[in-house]
């Protein structure tokens, strides 16, 4: 049931269709029942972006501005506010200009869509590259491909001729991807109050950004737009909201063992995400009723590009959705600079946030939470009657871009963050890695818990306790803070021996240089960090043994500090 359809294909098959046709309160659970809506908002961004021509599709001028057209008849239909994002092509076109002012409701938002085409490159005084007026090569149609006084200049061009047309620099500006000398630039010289890039996914159309903040908003270094910043004067202010809907469960390991990930997302086009009412009532679950710590968020909307017959139907279906859940007061539906005004008053630094998906569209039983904060993200993963931690990435804000100073080549752009635990780059087939809870006999003999029936719960506005058992009543406690998580066992024999364990496929190449006591010390891409175990300790594999390292509990607890020693 994956999707193996990347966003460029899609396209391409379309055109040859074409050419033959607040803070959150108190504390909340959820177990294996729906739970109330809570105070947490539950924030929705309907946000299209507007291409004015696209060389894969077959008559794409009119086709596209012909989706547009009807994206703005769909939003005034429900009176819901929407933000359409317009790349240079699209905003300096007089068709595009009259429609967004003159048939668009009053309460949505036009902003920018920062790909880079032939007519922005021109006007900022630089030799175009493509050999069509816009491609989808990172170092061309990107902000990284090019050097920080000619970021600056495309800037300008842009704000120049949007303050033109609409009066006003846009509050909001979105894209896959945007470096963090330009972003940083928009704020300081434009006053930017929103920005949006796309979902973690490995190679999918030649960019990769993985091991981020998962969902919901954070604010990037400056030295890193795609890291997370840990103290307000490494920070752009500008918050950037993750697009696009993330499968919970499924999105993560798409594509393993291949060269790109598909997609698995709220994006209308997908026949068995979001263009499928059952996946959406399921996604929708997750992000209006289960705990969420600060907010929830997600991103509806498509991009003009794959055409009005083959958004119609899914997004058609959405809308209707969101518009009952709106009325309901169950979700808030607001443009995307409103969100970045709201978030930036609540919020000084990156909030805490989790995602928490408890049943499974596939009937499978399959379950996962996702934390992040700060400092660091964590997901939690139950598939097929096994239990891990499925991913560990910790964020430093002095971590820089490749691309901060120097302009990136080739037609792909990579962005990571510190991984301690990858399930999806150090498993191979059904090798699957991840730090694993083991019950260690007398005779040093393991055995993998099956932690099942979790129930998820939150404490204050950054805390969020998941706790489990296995089949023979082993329960255990895991709990995320901001800066640290912490595992206990509340076993009732006295001699009930565990570690957590931490296991990756054979040949894999991981970080870590030095295992200590109270250590793993690692680099990554040349920088250096440090995962520490406050509570408990660390021991290195004997020879022979399949796995990395474990770390094994003190009074049946361990705490390990995921601030990389910024404490």
């Amino acid at each position: 049931m994956n999707l193996k359809l990347n966003r460029m294909s899609f396209i391409k098959k379309i055109g040859l269709v074409c050419f033959i046709v607040f803070c959150c309160a108190g504390c909340r659970s959820a177990g294996e029942k729906l739970v109330e809506s809570a105070a947490a908002p539950r924030i929705i961004n309907i946000i299209n972006f507007i291409r004015q021509t696209d060389y894969r599709v077959e008559n794409a001028d009119s086709l596209l501005y012909e989706t547009v057209c009807e994206q703005v008849k769909l939003v005034n239909k429900y009176d819901l506010p929407a933000t359409f994002l317009l790349q240079y092509d699209a905003l300096i076109n007089p068709l595009y200009q009259d429609l967004l002012k003159s048939k668009l409701n009053a309460h949505s938002e036009i902003g920018a869509w920062w790909e880079l085409t032939q007519p922005q490159i021109e006007a900022a005084g630089i030799k175009w590259r493509g050999e069509h007026s816009w491609v989808s090569h990172a170092n061309i149609a990107f902000s990284t491909g090019y050097t920080k006084e000619e970021r600056e200049r495309l800037v300008d061009v842009y704000m120049a001729k949007f303050k033109e047309i609409f009066g006003t620099y846009p509050k909001s500006v979105g894209s896959w991807f945007i470096d963090a000398h330009t972003l940083g630039y928009m704020y300081d010289k434009y006053k930017i109050v929103a920005s949006c890039n796309c979902k973690d996914q490995v190679g999918t159309d030649g960019y990769t950004l993985w091991g981020g903040y998962w969902n919901q908003a954070y604010y990037p270094s400056r030295v890193n737009a795609y890291m997370p910043a840990q103290t307000e004067e490494g920070q752009i202010p500008v918050p950037i909201f993750r697009m696009l809907g993330s499968d919970p469960i499924y999105q993560y390991d798409d594509g393993l063992g291949q060269e790109r990930q598909g997609v698995i997302s709220l994006e209308p086009v997908y026949e068995k995400a979001g263009m499928d009412r059952r996946w959406v009532d399921y996604f929708l679950e997750s992000i209006v009723n289960q705990p969420c710590l600060a907010f929830n968020y997600a991103q509806a909307g498509q991009e003009n590009s794959f055409t009005w017959s083959n958004m119609s139907k899914g997004l058609e279906m959405q809308i209707p959705i969101l518009d009952s859940l709106r009325k309901e007061n169950k979700i808030r539906v607001e443009t995307l600079g409103e969100s970045g005004a709201w978030f930036k008053e609540c919020f000084k630094v990156t909030p805490a946030t989790a995602v928490t998906t408890l049943t499974d569209v596939r009937g499978e039983g399959n379950k996962t939470v996702w934390f992040n904060s700060r400092y660091y993200r964590a997901n939690l993963l139950w598939e097929k009657g096994t239990f891990r931690f499925r991913d560990i990435h910790l964020f430093d804000e002095s971590y820089k871009s490749a691309y901060l100073e120097k302009p990136g080549d080739g037609n792909q752009f990579l962005f990571y963050t510190l991984p301690v635990v990858d399930g999806f780059m150090w498993s191979e087939g059904l090798d699957r890695a991840g730090l694993r809870i083991v019950r260690l006999d007398k005779d040093g003999d393991k055995e993998e818990l099956s932690l099942d029936h979790p129930v998820v719960t939150e404490i204050g506005k950054d805390t969020l306790v998941v706790s489990a058992e296995d089949s023979k009543g082993h329960a255990f406690k895991i709990t995320f803070y901001e800066t640290r998580f912490e595992v206990v066992a509340l076993s009732k024999e006295a001699d009930f021996s565990w570690a957590l364990e931490l296991k990756a496929a054979a040949g894999k190449e991981l970080p870590f240089t030095v295992i200590e006591d109270k250590a793993v010390n690692a680099s990554f891409d040349g920088f250096n960090y440090v995962i520490t175990c406050e509570k408990g300790h660390i021991r290195k594999p004997e020879s022979g043994s399949d796995y990395v390292f474990r770390m094994f509990p003190s009074d049946q607890e361990i705490v390990i500090d995921c601030t990389n020693a910024r404490k």
